[in-house]
């Protein structure tokens, strides 16, 4: 038992991870070409609590530095396209930990977390068969088209970032009776106050892990899925599972690649215009 008991001391002594210390605040950072200071206690103290929480919650923060390459490499150009700063990738770090099958208990999906009425009201189908939340692409450009909206209306993406989590006509209330033009200085529910650190965090830990006490090489990052070809189909599928064997791939895989089909078939009784990604599996990272 004491054997075991000090070979554990070892590993643990040993680990980089569990022996971190969280970064200490930055005097400032800059997100969105904006710079954010930290020359306030309460900026300070909400700052530091995202941090210590970026370090210590393992699991969550591992797995996002290995999903990041995949998911970056496909919405990053998007953004760059709808002329959305770069560092509003990090909007969906904190919304989804970078899942696209994420779902909320109020019911928000996939990686940028739209509810069913805005992911309709920004283009996006959803329903029971077909669920265009869970399609990366297209909830990216929808999420753009949200993030120009709120930044023509409040001209700081700090701010931005805050309408996201809570409406822009909450953020514009508290504005107004706070006398405040930057959601960072206003008093906000918990949630939201958090929100907007909790991004400034999840840059910092992005670019520089080490810091954080963690080490993910770029070959144990998840690869991007690979697409061997896209169909196109404006025709009902009645079985996926066959589509998928007569491309030579599995249900599995094909449902992986095309997380918006919710069901076993299409039904598109409307004859819509779809695009169904046959991918290429990699092999191992």
């Amino acid at each position: 038992m004491k054997k075991f008991l000090a070979a554990l001391l070892a590993l643990i002594l040993a680990c980089p991870i569990l022996g971190a210390q969280p970064p200490r605040v930055p005097e400032s950072v800059t997100f969105a070409g904006e710079t954010i200071r930290f020359d306030r206690s309460d900026l300070y103290e909400r700052m530091d609590r995202e941090l210590l929480t970026f370090t210590y919650m393992h699991t969550t923060s591992i797995l996002m530095l290995k999903r990041s390459d995949r998911i970056f490499n496909v919405i990053v150009p998007i953004l760059r396209r709808y002329g959305i700063p770069e560092d509003l990738k990090y909007l969906c770090v904190i919304e989804s930990n970078l899942d696209p099958q994420a779902v909320s208990p109020a019911g928000a999906a996939g990686l940028w977390q739209f509810m069913a009425g805005s992911g309709k009201e920004y283009g996006l189908e959803v329903n029971a068969n077909v669920d265009e939340r869970y399609n990366i692409e297209k909830a990216t450009i929808a999420a753009c088209r949200y993030l120009k909206r709120s930044y023509a209306r409040f001209g700081d993406w700090l701010s931005v970032a805050a309408c996201y989590n809570a409406g822009p006509a909450a953020i514009a209330a508290r504005m107004e009776s706070q006398q405040e033009k930057r959601a960072a200085d206003l008093w906000l529910v918990n949630e939201t106050s958090r929100y907007m650190f909790r991004m400034l965090a999840a840059k910092m830990m992005f670019e520089d892990p080490a810091a954080f006490g963690f080490d993910v090489p770029e070959g144990e990052r998840y690869p991007v899925i690979q697409v061997k070809e896209i169909v196109e189909v404006n025709e009902a599928i009645p079985d996926l599972a066959v589509f998928a064997k007569d491309h030579g791939i599995s249900f599995a895989q094909l449902k992986r690649a095309n997380l918006w089909l919710r069901e076993s078939k299409l039904n598109n009784a409307s004859h819509r215009n779809y695009e169904i990604i046959i991918p290429k599996e990699p092999g191992r990272p």
